[in-house]
Parts: structure tokens; C-alpha cells; sequence
């Protein structure tokens, strides 16, 4: 039943060719267009920027993610649902793995042009793909959240924070180093920049700290718990 309902949420993802074509375009100009101004800054190198991308190109899965729930909600479909054997996690295991395709499909685009563009071709790459599949949960989970409690045509304008949050939150364009300390904890309490040192970890051997993937774990459990009962007390109420 979770398959069949994957294989109809990805023919509803397939319908919509002209948001899948921007989450990958826009993320591959940046990166392509960062890499010809030569910045002199270390974080726009290629093995350092092409992880911010791979980052950026998540949150972009949280808006598809959350358009669709949301879309799902608009239409009732949910509601005729509720009629069937299948539990509400196992819907979001549906959604989960409907998006799956895209965000291989991201990864694979994205590193072949960073591979173009100078990034040494390794095992470190496949060991990363393998690590964003792992990751991107997170970002289908968040949002499920706010398609849960946001209107089509809201889910839109609430999941671009997530994209905001990413691009600023993470260090993809900048050092957190570089700005006050108030906004330097936000950083490291959210789980943007945690991920992302986490990804760098994988495809450059940096370092990371212990830190990092408690963070990242806490951050897994709390979105998963809230996605889970939100998407629940929603499915009930909307009967």
C-alpha cells in the first residue's frame, strides 16, 4: 500500500515538470556562476560550495514537498484516505519515497557538473549521494509539517523560510565565524550548518564535531515526532 501510494504521489510530483526543472536549475546556475567568478573566498571553492549546493537544493524538496501535502489536502484526497487500512506514518513514508527519485536525480546532475567544473572524482561522491538520501528525509519531513498546517497556496510562501533559512543559516555563502555571536548559536542550533559540515565531512575528509550529529539526530526525532502527530490530529479532523 506505501508503494502504491508512492507511485501516485510521484505521478502528481511529474505533473508539475516546471518545478522540478527550477529546484535543479536554479541551485546548478549558482553553482556554475559562483565558480566563474573566482571568488577569493574558500568557502566558493568547488569542494566547499558544491556540498552548500547539494544543501540548497534540499530545501527546495521542502517546498515541493509541502505544495503537494498541502495540494493533497485542497482536494480531499487525504480525507478519502482515511477510509483505508494505512496508518498516517505510513502516508508520509509514501511522500518520503515518491521524492526519493528527485533527490537522486539532483544529486547526480549536481556533481557531475561540479566533477565538470574541477571537483575531484572519487568514492567521496558516492559516499555523499548515499549520505544526502539519508539526510533528505529531514527535508520531505519538514514539508509534510508545513503542508500539514499551511493552504496550497500558503505552503509556497511558508516553506520558502526553510529555503532562507538554509541559505543563511547554513554557511553555504558565508562563514558563521563572520557574523555576531547571537546570530553565530542560531546557526549552530538549527541543523542547516550542522548538515552541511556534516556533507563537507563526507566528500572532503574535513572535520567535524561530536556536536554535529547530535544536533542532527535531535533535530531528526523532534521534526519526525511533530510531522507525525500534526499529519495525524490533520487526517482526523479533516474526516
Amino acid at each position: 500500500m506505501i508503494i502504491n501510494f508512492a507511485k501516485r504521489s510521484f505521478k502528481e510530483i511529474v505533473r508539475d515538470p516546471l518545478s522540478i526543472i527550477f529546484s535543479i536549475l536554479l541551485p546548478l546556475f549558482l553553482l556554475i556562476i559562483f565558480q566563474q567568478f573566482k571568488i577569493p573566498n574558500e568557502i566558493y571553492s568547488i569542494v566547499n560550495f558544491t556540498p552548500g549546493i547539494i544543501i540548497f537544493s534540499l530545501s527546495f524538496i521542502t517546498m515541493f514537498t509541502a505544495t503537494l501535502v498541502s495540494k493533497d489536502r485542497n482536494t480531499a484526497l487525504l480525507t478519502r484516505l482515511c477510509v483505508s487500512p494505512m496508518k498516517s506514518y505510513q502516508y508520509i513514508l509514501g511522500y518520503i519515497f515518491s521524492l526519493m527519485p528527485m533527490v537522486i536525480i539532483q544529486n547526480i546532475i549536481f556533481f557531475g557538473v561540479a566533477a565538470f567544473l574541477g571537483l575531484n572524482v572519487s568514492l567521496n561522491i558516492f559516499y555523499t549521494i548515499l549520505l544526502t538520501i539519508i539526510i533528505s528525509p529531514l527535508f520531505i519531513l519538514l514539508g509534510i509539517l508545513i503542508g500539514s498546517i499551511t493552504s496550497e497556496k500558503a505552503a509556497s510562501g511558508a516553506s520558502s523560510i526553510v529555503v532562507q533559512l538554509v541559505a543563511f543559516t547554513s554557511g553555504m555563502y558565508f562563514s558563521v565565524d563572520m557574523v555576531g555571536n547571537a546570530f553565530k548559536k542560531i546557526c549552530e542550533i538549527l541543523p542547516f550548518k550542522n548538515i552541511l559540515d556534516l556533507i563537507r565531512f563526507f566528500l572532503n575528509n574535513s572535520s567535524i564535531s561530536f556536536y554535529t550529529l547530535i544536533n542532527i539526530i535531535v533535530w531528526f526525532i523532534v521534526i519526525t515526532f511533530l510531522t507525525v502527530i500534526v499529519f495525524k490530529n490533520k487526517m482526523i479532523s479533516e474526516k
